[in-house]
């Protein structure tokens, strides 16, 4: 059955252009004069895609993307912005209401036809999860201090996990305020945690906070953080501690990248956790931070031995000796990832991370060996039934090992 493909756009001539690239690419074409006539029509439709253009009257295509997203029935419709408007501050707005891809007029129309198909494809990707209740491993990835690579580290656990055991994986981003996994992952925020909290708490449902869920080719599902700030405050504890308790249920891991702080919602992350990934940089101010984490935690009573200290090179030089900073943590390095400015750069900026586009670099074998490292004891003590290629890549890269 062809995918039905409603373009919005307030221009006659506009309208005869899509319609005709839509047709000749094997799409049905539905079209609409008006933002408003597109949200009265859209269920009668039910498209499998939405072109909107911008300048209308009366409603934007922003305020009609808002809208979309708003609605339960509508808010999982790939969009696309097909507009004269190509400044870089008009393209981020579009994405920070929810459309999925920004193209710009004059178009192409085989690039318009390829656009539409990488987005419905992106769209059926769907991560089945387990139908059995599972008993899914919580890691928690935190760090007192900002900028040394928590999000990085994260987001790489949980596409390394994903691709090794080839079992669904979940990365919670716990940080309200512009958090960033769905962004290190090329993910629009189409749907968030904002969409969870404006739901009634006895409403909130497995299925539901799956279908909110943003699932990326690598196997790993995002629950992203809200597109804006002052969406953080309407995410409560009592719908944290629900959905963490579903989430580990009907994942084999969650991963949840933690916030800089030890707020309440902050705790029950570190609570939940099975092991705890703590993250610092070679510098002072880092290592402060690492050891005030630690005594904290000591404090919440979380077992010393599933702390697991990750040292990130943020910097190239000048910075502290490993083993100075463990005899001031009094606490083993577990990891540390060597300086890669570029590397990490380019993955954040294309968001691409290293163990998807290079896991065969010195990077992307690391990040694949920790997360082999931080699996759960069955899988590691089983082998797949059909192994994935990066269960191959670590397995040969551990028997290499035991043979030194």
């Amino acid at each position: 059955m062809a995918s039905r493909v409603l373009a919005v756009d307030d221009n006659q001539i506009n309208l005869k252009m899509i319609s005709a690239t839509l047709l000749h690419g094997g799409f049905e074409a539905y079209i609409s004069e008006s933002g408003a006539d597109a949200l009265s029509r859209v269920e009668q439709i039910k498209p499998d895609l939405i072109i909107l253009d911008i300048d209308m009257p009366e409603m934007d295509g922003y305020q009609v993307c808002q809208t979309l997203r708003q609605r339960p029935t509508t808010r999982h419709i790939p969009i696309m912005m097909l507009t004269a408007h190509d400044t870089l501050e008009e393209k981020v707005r579009g994405f920070e209401v929810g459309a999925d891809d920004y193209m710009t007029k004059p178009f192409q129309p085989a690039e318009l036809q390829a656009r539409i198909k990488g987005l419905l494809r992106r769209s059926a990707l769907q991560v089945v999860p387990e139908k059995q209740n599972v008993d899914g491993k919580f890691i928690s990835v935190f760090s007192l201090r900002g900028g040394v690579g928590v999000s990085t580290v994260a987001t790489n656990l949980a596409a390394g996990l994903a691709q090794v055991w080839g079992k669904p994986v979940a990365l919670v981003d716990m940080a309200f305020i512009m958090g960033q996994c769905a962004l290190m992952l090329n993910l629009t925020l189409r749907n968030t945690w904002a969409d969870l909290a404006k739901v009634n708490l006895n409403e909130i449902d497995s299925d539901l906070v799956q279908n909110v869920m943003m699932k990326h080719a690598s196997g790993v599902s995002v629950l992203a953080a809200p597109r804006f700030s002052v969406d953080a405050e309407l995410i409560s504890p009592p719908v944290v501690e629900k959905v963490l308790g579903m989430l580990k249920k009907k994942f084999a891991y969650v991963v949840m990248d933690l916030p800089h702080d030890f707020s309440e919602t902050t705790l029950m992350g570190i609570d939940q956790a099975d092991e705890l990934m703590l993250v610092l940089a070679p510098e002072l101010a880092s290592v402060r931070a690492t050891v005030g984490s630690l005594e904290t935690l000591n404090q919440l009573q979380f077992p010393a031995e599933n702390v697991r200290l990750i040292l990130n090179w943020v910097f190239e030089k000048r910075g502290l000796a490993r083993k100075d900073i463990e005899k001031v943590v009094k606490h083993p390095l577990q990891l540390v990832v060597p300086f890669a400015s570029e590397t990490f750069v380019s993955s954040i900026n294309l968001g691409i991370p290293p163990v998807i586009n290079a896991p065969t670099s010195a990077l992307g074998m690391l990040f694949e060996d920790m997360a082999y490292a931080f699996s759960r004891e069955e899988d590691i003590d089983s082998i797949p039934t059909n192994p994935s290629p990066a269960w191959l890549r670590v397995n040969e890269r551990s028997k290499q090992a035991r043979k030194r």
